[in-house]
């Protein structure tokens, strides 16, 4: 009998990762909390935003997932966190998957029309970068850097303009969490290519730790992670989008931060990633409460 994780919407959904779709929707809602100081957007909104987590989270790690599944395979094979992989596994075939891709992508982008114009550029430019990233001849997964760079920029920059975007333009989101959180999502994606070295060096792909290292991977990031941690101190003593009433908490958790990205970084797991994320869930809810209530 066919069990349900062999039917094709069960599979569908392993394709799309769900525990990946935080990553797109916590700075997506942070962006929304900025926008409208509030904790919800207005009741206008709320269609135009239940359809935004549909697009950021199952419809674009679908597509872009999708896309890296078909070019990954061989690094994939040798990578034991790949090892239930739909496609590693055989139970989709890479004709299937490529069908998938185009239709789930083909999904993302009409949904997005229902959010709104500057969203569905938003939409395409991540499936434009997600094909970038793994597709040859570009294949910037390769690109030592801009591996980094292309994670970085969609998860810290394009995530929260698009929750912006639900209900303000664009242009008007505040640069300075644009650079926060690009800096922060580098640190997060570099311990990644740590992770995965072994397995991308074995397949030939050249990412940032293969080519540079791991001591340097972890040295980077420690570098980054800080340089977000100032800068945001430096917004709160400024009172400029971060609130000054945080101030003296920054003061105290930054240093708790730092050392603890320095320390379980140095060996890097899935596990130790996702413990830095919960904690420094801390600050930022902290500074989501003192931003509705300013």
């Amino acid at each position: 009998m066919t069990t349900v994780l062999d039917r094709p919407a069960a599979l569908l959904v392993l394709v799309s990762r769900p525990w990946f779709w935080p990553v797109s929707w916590v700075p997506a809602y942070l962006g929304t909390v900025l926008a409208g100081h509030a904790w919800l957007p207005a009741r206008a909104d709320t269609a135009r935003a239940l359809v935004a987590l549909l697009v950021l989270g199952p419809l674009v790690w679908g597509a872009v997932l999708a896309q890296n599944d078909l070019h990954d395979l061989s690094s994939d094979r040798a990578n034991p966190r790949k090892a239930t992989a739909p496609l590693v596994t055989g139970a989709v075939s890479a004709a299937r998957l490529r069908r998938w891709y185009y239709g789930i992508a083909g999904a993302a982008i009409l949904s997005a029309l229902f959010v709104g114009p500057l969203f569905v550029l938003g939409v395409a430019g991540v499936l434009a970068l997600g094909w970038a990233y793994s597709v040859p001849p570009l294949r910037l997964k390769t690109r030592p850097g801009w591996d980094v760079a292309v994670n970085a920029l969609v998860v810290g920059v394009v995530s929260p303009a698009a929750g912006w975007a639900i209900t303000r333009t664009p242009w008007e989101f505040p640069w300075q969490f644009g650079l926060i959180g690009l800096l922060f999502a580098a640190a997060l994606y570099l311990p990644t290519t740590v992770t995965d070295l072994a397995a991308d060096a074995g397949a030939g792909d050249t990412t940032f730790a293969v080519r540079f290292g791991a001591r340097f991977a972890h040295r980077l990031g420690i570098a980054l992670w800080a340089g977000a941690l100032a800068i945001s101190i430096l917004c709160a003593w400024l009172d400029v989008l971060v609130p000054r009433t945080t101030l003296t908490a920054q003061l105290v958790m930054a240093p708790v931060l730092l050392v603890a990205y320095a320390i379980l970084t140095r060996r890097p797991t899935i596990t130790k990633l996702a413990l830095i994320s919960v904690l420094f869930g801390v600050p930022t809810v902290g500074f989501a409460l003192a931003y509705v209530g300013s």
